[in-house]
Order: C-alpha cells, then structure tokens, then sequence
C-alpha cells in the first residue's frame, strides 16, 4: 500500500475542541491539532453550546490548514477525510460534518463518520496494537461504559450509566466546592491533598450488573456540604474530594477487573476525558498489575480529551472495511456506538 492510501484526514467537533489530524496507517500520529475553548466557557460553568458552534465555525479552516501543514502534506495525499458524525452538541457536530463533506467533495476524497467514543477507544491504538479480545472503560464527561470488543470495528455495550456520568458528578461536585470549570482536575488535584474521611455511597447496582450510577453520590456530596453550611460547619474540601474519588473509583475498578476475567480478554483499555485523572490511572494500574494475561493500555495525557487523532484512528478502521459515508451524512447527536 503506498504512503497516499495509508493518509487519513480527521476532524473533530463535537464539544467545545476545534480539532484536525493526519493519520497514516491507522496507527501513526503524523499531526494532531486542537484549538481549545476552556477559557470562552469558564465563565459560564460549562459548554455553552451555541458559544461552541462559533468558535468551530471560525476554527475549522485554520486547524485543518495546520494539520496539512504540520504534515508536509496536501489534500491530493489523503486517502479519506474522516469525522466525528455523534454523539455531541448537534450544533457543533454540524460544522465537522460539513466541512469535511466540502473538503472530501471538492477533493473527491471518500469521507468516513465515526462515532466519538469509538474514537476515544481507538485513541489506544495510537500507542499500541490493539489485542481482541479486549474491554473499555469509557469515561468522559457525558459517558460511563464498559465496551466488549471481540474485533475491530465491533463494539457490545456491557454496562453504561443510568444516570450521571462520571465526569458530569465531577462537574457538579466541582461547582458545590466553588472549583473552576472543567472541574474533574481540579477534584482530581485536591484529592490528592486530602484523606477519604467523610463516609459516601457506593452504588454497586443489582448483582452481577455492569452498569454504573453516579447521581446518587452525587447528591450525598451536594447534600452533606449543604448541611454544613446550614449548621455553620466548614467542609474539608480536600477530604470531601478524596472521598468523592475514592467512592466514583472503587466503583469503575472493581467492576472493570470483574468484566475483565469473565470475558476473559487479553486487553483492557482506558479511554474518555476522565481517563487523564490520576488516581483512577493509579488505581487501575495496581488493579490490573496482578491480573495475569491481561494488559492494561492507558493512553497519554493528550490522547485522553477530545482530539482527531482518535478520530482518524478509528476512520481508519472504517475505510479499510469500506465501511463509507455518502454525502448524505449529517451530525447524529444520539448515535448509537452498536451500530
């Protein structure tokens, strides 16, 4: 296969990262952009959506030009323009969409949509060869799974939240300790600090489920910082975030390592914006260090939040099986990662 088939051009929208990267073979990161907008949303606690539909919209151009040029290449070289197609914010997902459908039209370059947290998982496979089978943790700000892969391409959801996800319990316990947005590092440096001295829940679920809920202690946090506040008590912030952690951690690990031995994998593979905190990272790498025949990946810090090398990782995945979009794609902000 020569170097032109082997380029993937990759574009991810569908948060709040304005995103483009070259790809070659699947597995080599020949550029990676992101254009970030933490600092327009901070201000405001969150992602505002229609704030990151504009910073997309005059983003797009210029992270493609730079990932072209941080390659050396042009849009003759490519062999595909891949995107995130959904899940994410309609609003932004729509100006991936079609600015890579413009691009693969007006090069006649095929164009390939990828689900985003297919794109997380694949974020491994820039580190190293993916071994099946294989599990997932998936943990992002709007998602919590476990994902069974028997084969590239192949996903079976085991277990998913029912509720909050991991990363959205860390936003809102963040903002009831008044910590800057995006609140999961900040919680994830204060519990570093403190000691897991305040007694929370663990929501283990029905017996044998994989499923995870995290709304519950969630409110245990907001519940019990409230009560201080009312009885003129002063909440350990250190503490009440080593606790919190300990409590969201306990739950992902053990339930993780359980999945694991019954589908008897060879892999276990961490992904999502929330796999950059460090404690979850320590705890699943002593978990797993005494699990024979099993190897954990966890990808680097910039691998982990949202960026198109893991888009291009998984599009290429999806050109090679000729798996193709038409120029009918559209952005799917509840795509199902089943399908």
């Amino acid at each position: 296969m020569s170097d032109k088939k082997q380029l993937i051009l990759a574009i991810e929208t569908s948060c709040d990262e304005t995103a483009a990267a070259v790809i070659k073979n699947g597995t080599d990161i020949v550029s990676n952009v992101v254009a970030s907008q933490i600092e327009s949303h901070k201000r405001f606690g969150g992602v505002v959506p229609e704030i990151a539909s504009r910073h997309h919209v005059e983003q797009i151009t210029i992270v493609v030009e730079e990932a072209l040029k941080q390659a050396s290449i042009t849009f003759e070289d490519i062999a595909a323009v891949a995107v995130t197609e959904g899940p994410g914010l309609v609003g932004a997902l729509l100006i991936g969409v079609n600015a890579a459908k413009a691009l693969a039209f007006a090069h006649s370059k095929p164009v390939v949509g990828v689900h985003h947290i297919a794109g997380h998982i694949y974020a491994n496979r820039l580190v190293t060869e993916m071994k099946f089978p294989l599990l997932s943790l998936v943990v992002s700000g709007g998602h919590t799974e476990l994902v069974y892969m028997p084969e590239h391409g192949v996903f079976k959801v085991i277990g998913e939240t029912r509720d909050d996800a991991a990363g959205e319990a860390y936003d809102k316990v963040a903002r009831t300790l008044n910590l800057p947005y995006p609140g999961g590092p900040h919680i994830d440096r204060l519990a570093h600090e403190g000691s897991p001295s305040y007694n929370l829940p663990r929501a283990w679920l029905e017996e044998g489920s994989y499923d995870f809920s995290f709304s519950g202690l969630k409110s245990a946090v907001i519940n019990t910082i409230h009560n201080a506040k009312q009885k003129g008590e002063e909440i350990n912030a250190n503490d009440m975030a080593a606790s919190f952690q300990q409590s969201v951690i306990e739950v992902l690990v053990t339930k993780t390592v359980r999945a694991a031995r019954e589908y008897d994998v060879k892999q276990v593979l961490l992904a999502g914006g929330v796999a950059a905190n460090k404690g979850l990272r320590a705890e699943l790498e002593e978990a797993f260090s005494s699990l024979e025949g099993v190897r954990l990946v966890i990808p680097p810090l910039s691998l982990c939040t949202d960026n198109a090398a893991m888009i291009g990782a998984a599009g290429s995945i999806l050109f090679e099986k000729g798996k193709l979009s038409t120029m009918a794609l559209n952005a799917n902000p509840g795509l199902d990662l089943e399908c």
